[in-house]
């Protein structure tokens, strides 16, 4: 039996000597077991047909089942999906790197990127029932090592099949010692638990399996919420609210009543709303004639609880977006005026052109910053 060497590093490391030599050895086709913020994985480098049996023999796996791409950049999951949905692009953009696993439907994999490169077993390892498995881990050392590897890498926890997960390089040698090439050490892992597993389907998501985020996690990262903001809810905010729902499902080729399914939440707010009034009748009437219904509007306050959520903030006059900071200090980085030109003026108390004016004022605002939301 070979002996497996083990590569001490820091906590934190990244960029490191030992990193870069065994990212090399990976791409040469070595095993190599390795840190994440989950639990200790073992990968091999797919393009390779010998180390993925090697791989299989080493997890006791059987032939054909499937293992987990690991990605040391967000972007190289680009290499191995063909298409990714709204959702998708939220959780690759919120929840990576991370504690997630995201399951892609591949309708044709020949059509992927990385499909040339790879060996027919790396191809069945990877490419299961026109799905595949991602996962880009938040650990510096683990990222680099598959980063800095060049190659698509495949892996699994660093156990043999059956015995528990292991969370340290003691644990590794448990089971693994002399069976595996490398292992890097950096010591016991974050969460000690595995990473959740979701499946993208179409335009929604299920969760496969519980880990670390939980299902309410996972709601909160797949889901788009931009927030309205202005004095009294009555006008601005609530026009701002219905223009952004038709434009989005515009955007998007749905109709509004879809979005709430596609995750997208709009809302509005007012900094000195009295909660429960309706529309002004000159703002429905006008969003009337946009095709825009707001029968249905009640006015609500500004509150911390509905600032949190939130992915954009957009605020009518600086006074409202002073109010959101004031509300939730440090929020600036998703907080900012909807009309980076100035304020828009309250309409309240004018005619039904000025209302008119200012829904004019509010879609063009929007139509420039609906080109800056992530859908």
């Amino acid at each position: 039996m070979m002996s497996t060497e083990i590569i001490s590093i820091q906590s934190g490391a990244a960029d490191t000597a030992e990193i870069r030599r065994a990212a090399s050895a990976l791409a040469d086709g070595a095993v190599v077991a390795f840190p994440t913020e989950t639990v200790y994985g073992v990968g091999v480098n797919a393009s390779i047909a010998a180390s993925v049996e090697r791989l299989r023999d080493v997890k006791g796996r059987a032939a054909k089942q499937p293992f987990t791409v690991h990605i040391g950049r967000r972007e190289d999951c680009d290499r191995f999906v063909t298409e990714l949905s709204p959702i998708a692009r939220r959780l690759i953009r919120k929840g990576w790197p991370g504690p997630l696993t995201l399951i892609f439907p591949v309708a044709d994999p020949k059509n992927a990127e990385v499909y040339p490169t790879l060996s027919t077993p790396g191809i069945e390892s990877i490419y299961n029932e026109g799905t595949v498995g991602i996962r880009f881990p938040d650990h510096s050392a683990g990222a680099s090592l598959l980063a800095q590897a060049g190659a698509p890498i495949i892996a699994s926890s660093a156990n043999y099949t059956g015995h528990p997960p292991p969370s340290s390089a003691e644990e590794v040698l448990q089971t693994l010692d002399g069976r595996i090439d490398l292992l890097i050490d950096a010591g016991p892992c974050k969460y000690k638990q595995a990473s959740t597993v979701v499946a993208l389907n179409g335009t929604g998501y299920k969760v496969i399996r519980e880990g670390v985020y939980t299902p309410s996690t996972i709601r909160r990262l797949a889901s788009l919420n931009i927030l309205f903001v202005c004095t009294g809810n009555t006008c601005r905010s609530p026009m701002a609210e219905g223009i952004a729902r038709q434009l989005l499902a515009r955007k998007l080729g749905c109709r509004e009543e879809e979005l709430a399914g596609q995750g997208i939440t709009v809302s509005s707010a007012g900094t000195m709303a009295f909660s429960g009034g309706p529309a002004s009748r000159e703002a429905v009437e006008v969003c009337r004639r946009m095709g825009i219904d707001l029968g249905a509007h009640r006015a609500r306050g500004l509150s911390a609880e509905l600032i949190h959520p939130a992915d954009h903030i957009f605020t009518m006059a600086r006074p409202h977006l002073e109010a959101v900071r004031r509300l939730v200090p440090g929020v600036s980085t998703k907080a900012q005026l909807l009309d980076l030109s100035g304020d828009i003026s309250d309409p309240a108390g004018g005619t039904i052109e000025d209302y008119e004016r200012t829904a004019a004022r509010i879609t063009q605002a929007l139509n420039a910053r609906m080109d800056e939301v992530e859908l």
